[in-house]
């Protein structure tokens, strides 16, 4: 990718989530740009840091550690897994990223807590939520959820931040915050139980806005930044 393009990609996006920030009456401070950097060769995320991004997300578990390696001179890096995380690929996950985003069972929430190193700080988590009930998704239904988080909290290596959600593709813009606000709203609840969540992982390349207007703190973002994957 042009280093031009990608500047200016970078630029269009924050000014999309600072508009929609603006909007709702919100810093946009406190929202996270997450580049979804999968499929993206590491010359591509070394030019996306080099332009001040710093946090970037990764669904294929070998093509994140080989960039991982390729990049482990940039300490400033933090890495996100956003995809669906199978029981035999844990230790990896535990042991070399910051944050898992799709954690949908409590089976897998236990491995990444036994195998995080205790020389790490606890790997921040959040509760991958079927907000729509699709069979195509993962992720835990609603109901499911309060006894999940209940569970999860008590883990030692672990710090469950919040939800996130892929919910269904919508073009219009009050489907899409409808969505997003059923996953605030979700905790919300959770929060006037003492749940303690910060975090709502949610809003993509075409629907930040509404991600944003829904109180979202992390938008992951791919296609907006670099195009269609190679």
């Amino acid at each position: 990718m042009n280093p031009q393009n990608l500047l200016e990609r970078i630029r269009d996006t924050r000014a999309r989530m600072a508009a929609a920030a603006a909007r709702c009456g919100r810093s946009v401070d406190s929202v996270t740009l997450l580049a979804v950097s999968k499929g993206q060769p590491a010359e591509v995320v070394a030019a996306a840091a080099a332009a001040g991004l710093t946090e970037f997300g990764e669904s294929y578990l070998q093509e994140a550690l080989a960039k991982q390696d390729t990049l482990a001179a940039a300490t400033a890096l933090r890495w996100h897994f956003i995809g669906r995380l199978q029981a035999n690929k844990t230790r990896a996950v535990a042991e070399r990223f910051a944050w898992v985003h799709a954690v949908d069972r409590l089976r897998i929430a236990q491995r990444l807590s036994e195998q995080r190193p205790y020389h790490a700080e606890p790997l921040n988590v959040c509760l991958q939520v079927n907000i729509a009930a699709e069979q195509s998704k993962a992720g835990a239904a609603p109901e499911e959820v309060p006894e999940l988080v209940r569970s999860m909290a008590t883990l030692p290596r672990l710090k469950l931040r919040g939800l996130m959600c892929i919910p269904p593709e919508e073009s219009d813009p009050e489907r899409q915050r409808m969505w997003f606000a059923k996953l605030r709203r979700l905790q919300e609840a959770l929060n006037t139980q003492g749940a303690g969540l910060d975090t709502l992982s949610m809003g993509m390349s075409a629907d930040l806005e509404a991600a944003v207007l829904e109180g979202s703190t992390c938008v992951r973002i791919g296609t907006a930044l670099f195009g269609p994957r190679p």
